[in-house]
């Protein structure tokens, strides 16, 4: 759905908020995040199963509580809580509670037993998943600009942009240590006077090492809260978040800001009739214990393999064999290099410790 525009011009941390989960936005829209893109969850049912197996293992390391919850961050129409509640053996399944934590409407075929928040319960103990959630916390986004000034960048409905101000506070004490745009030498936000310094003077001084007009970052800050309160609702267990990721020494130098319509990528533009989204630098958004793998050693490790069947299954049971073959080519997708296997999943241990870090193998 797409709003009607304005021609305000705003940071993209607002602009966003609003085309994704205002009146008008594009999570509310009937069909959901699955009508759009293609995430692990829904490309095949093997995903569920191993945070199923993964629920298990916390669990475990929790001395089977009376009580496990499962929550599902971002849960659009809650497909995995769905699936992963369904996967349990009965015994856990007995003690377990589901969450959906999601913006949209409850989808009125949901299973009763599902309980749907906007945010997550206080208090738990079990297991907290968030699969790109935090892909879709609004950030802002920073420019450099002609003189080596970081900038926020504002944008309009119709998705022109322009620069705004320094950034300033902590969002550049955020840049400066997570993504920094300038170098040490350079003045901080703060100490600019209103007369931003010419170029020809900031080069004078920084010949080597001026960063470049138009370099791009998205501030993360927004996301670290986030993801800092979605661990504190947690008393014991595993907090996990998977996305696309980068890290500091690699960052991409033009940012990765992006819109997704129909399962095609698009320009982004802020009027609700596409998703916007941004890479994650989960390295800033991890506490301490916290560790950060790639989803192919995650799911290798929960049990998910693209090993080929054998052939003599197929002589045996040609059903069973066909259906082999095609659950190791679910695993090869999910595991993908270049691909779904590229994610990162953070995982953030509470009061027990990581029960993935003897099964894990990078």
């Amino acid at each position: 759905m797409r709003r009607v525009g304005t021609g305000e011009w705003r940071g993209w941390r607002e602009a966003t908020e609003e085309a994704l989960y205002g009146p008008s936005g594009f999570y509310r829209g009937p069909e959901g995040p699955a009508g759009h893109f293609r995430t692990s969850v829904h490309a095949s049912p093997l995903f569920a199963a191993a945070v199923a197996r993964l629920l298990c293992r916390v669990d475990e390391a929790l001395g089977r509580p009376a009580e496990l919850a499962f929550v599902d961050m971002a849960a659009g129409r809650g497909e995995l809580v769905t699936g992963v509640l369904a996967a349990l053996p009965a015994d856990v399944a007995s003690r377990a509670r589901g969450y959906a934590v999601e913006r949209a409407d409850r989808p009125a075929v949901l299973d009763h037993r599902i309980e749907w928040l906007t945010q997550p319960p206080k208090g738990i103990t079990g297991l907290l998943f968030a699969n790109e959630w935090l892909d879709n916390v609004p950030v802002e986004v920073a420019e450099v600009d002609a003189a080596g000034v970081p900038r926020l960048v504002l944008v309009r409905d119709d998705g022109a942009e322009r620069l705004g101000e320094p950034v300033a506070g902590a969002e550049a004490q955020w840049l400066r240590r997570w993504w920094p745009l300038v170098s040490e030498e350079m003045p901080s936000p703060e100490a600019l006077s209103e007369e931003v310094p010419s170029p020809e003077a900031l080069s004078e001084e920084m010949p080597f090492d001026m960063p470049f007009e138009g370099a791009r970052a998205e501030i993360g800050l927004p996301r670290d809260t986030a993801w800092a309160g979605a661990v504190a609702s947690l008393d014991r267990g595993l907090a996990v978040a998977v996305d696309y990721a980068h890290f500091a020494g690699a960052r991409p130098p033009f940012g990765t800001l992006t819109g997704f319509r129909e399962g095609r990528e698009t320009v982004p533009v802020p009027d609700g009739s596409c998703d916007i989204t941004a890479h994650v630098a989960l390295d800033a958004c991890a506490l301490p214990g916290g560790r950060v793998v790639t989803q192919r050693a995650a799911l290798r490790a929960l049990g998910v393999s693209g090993a080929r069947p054998a052939l003599s299954l197929a002589a045996k049971d040609p059903t069973a064999y066909v259906r082999a073959l095609a659950g190791a080519g679910e695993a090869v997708e999910l595991t993908a290099t270049g691909g779904l296997g590229d994610f990162g999943w953070l995982l953030q241990p509470v009061g027990i410790p990581n029960p993935m870090l003897e099964f894990l193998t990078q």
